[in-house]
């Protein structure tokens, strides 16, 4: 099919929920993807961070195409060998003791907000119920997930919303003593927020956050569904704070481009759900996993990880010798392969102009670039992104 037929089939058969971009992608290798007529791109948006070892990355799909001749699906009423040892893997390489996998980052959230309702029932009484959230945040789009996200651009028309959420300004330790108290349960956050700007959680924030939850005997629960998996520079994003939460919840990148989403919860706090308690029919089914596996694997062993970090401030370099030529850049920010550039302009028709000449980039909040890159990306790439935006940016400037 061409282009425009996918467009036209789109339109007539797909539920409108999307603002898509004039463009049908068939195809993907490493950092560069081809839509329907062939042209090419450099793509700085790696699927809004899941693709984190690039398009087809030949280890993932090795796994995939090995399991799906052996078993894709059986339900978790049994045992599934490749859902314990992707288990396995995340809990020995963060703070977490045991997993609950499902199919997203929103229904990661949704357990998470589940367990912490239940532990702080259990542990103090009925009317331990809130749980704190930030300004700015994203953490999903299912009801409870929209009023965890502090946004009213994404709960208006869903109303009425789930109750006991109370919402604080990021980075405000101050507003965030004030908030939390008897009745709080958990302190959702995350550490680096992505759909609300790219914006980084200061080592005060997070360790008042910690200490404010361990006196109220609160849980402290990171949302790292893209903040986490290498995409800052280290395994986990918490990693780069020293302060440790009770819950985590990871998806997008975990599964290498395949869907999986996974909830990480310490012992004392996983022992609250029994079973019945929780449950996702496709959630750690052997296929998933394989690809999770897989994934997880070339993240800590083959240098990616390393290599975000490497590349990551490289890019952050270039993007501020953007700022540094441009007026109307007001910042550049981020950790690793997650950085933001933010302008006093608006950023769709930049992202739009950047597409025409071969660059996949992203805008959020209207005025925040936002670059996200497969981690497996390189300087050299590196430097013809940044050479393509030099030239839509000078272009905006005249």
């Amino acid at each position: 099919m061409t282009g425009a037929e996918i467009m036209e089939l789109t339109s007539r058969y797909v539920m409108q929920t999307y603002g898509r971009l004039p463009l049908a992608l068939v195809r993907g290798q490493g950092a560069r993807v081809w839509d329907a007529e062939g042209k090419e791109y450099l793509d700085f948006v790696a699927g809004l961070a899941v693709c984190s070892l690039g398009h087809c990355h030949p280890a993932v799909v090795d796994a995939i195409t090995s399991q799906v001749r052996k078993l894709m699906h059986v339900s978790n009423l049994y045992y599934i060998e490749t859902q314990a040892r992707l288990a396995r893997l995340l809990v020995e390489n963060s703070c977490g003791d045991r997993v609950f996998f499902c199919n997203s980052g929103a229904e990661a959230n949704e357990a998470a907000i589940k367990l912490a309702r239940k532990y702080g029932k259990i542990h103090g009484g009925q009317d331990k119920f809130e749980i704190i959230t930030a300004l700015k945040s994203f953490h999903g789009r299912t009801l409870a997930a929209i009023t965890a996200t502090a946004q009213p651009k994404y709960q208006k028309g869903f109303e009425p919303l789930p109750a006991g959420f109370k919402y604080v300004p990021f980075n405000d330790v101050e507003a965030l003593s004030r908030a939390v108290n008897p009745g709080t349960c958990a302190v959702l956050l995350e550490p680096v927020q992505g759909e609300g700007g790219v914006n980084v959680a200061t080592p005060e924030y997070l360790k008042a956050a910690r200490e404010l939850c361990d006196r109220y005997n609160a849980l402290l629960i990171f949302d790292e569904v893209q903040c986490g998996l290498g995409r800052t520079g280290r395994f986990l994003a918490y990693q780069h704070y020293g302060v440790e939460p009770d819950i985590f919840t990871l998806a997008k990148a975990l599964g290498g481009g395949f869907p999986i989403g996974a909830m990480v919860a310490k012992e004392e706090v996983a022992a609250a759900f029994s079973p019945g308690d929780h449950a996702s029919t496709f959630g750690g089914n052997p296929l998933a996993c394989a690809a999770g596996l897989a994934a997880v694997k070339c993240l800590l062993e083959d240098g990616v990880i390393e290599n975000a970090a490497r590349v990551g401030a490289y890019l952050k370099n270039r993007l501020l010798e953007l700022a540094g030529r441009f007026s109307f850049v007001r910042e550049v920010r981020g950790l690793g392969l997650m950085l933001g550039m933010e302008l006093s302009i608006e950023g769709k028709e930049i992202v739009g102009r950047c597409q025409e000449r071969g660059l996949l980039i992203n805008c959020v909040d209207n005025h925040i670039l936002r670059f996200i890159p497969p981690l497996i990306i390189g300087e050299g790439e590196v430097d013809e992104a940044v050479e393509i935006l030099a030239g839509v940016l000078a272009e905006m400037k005249q």
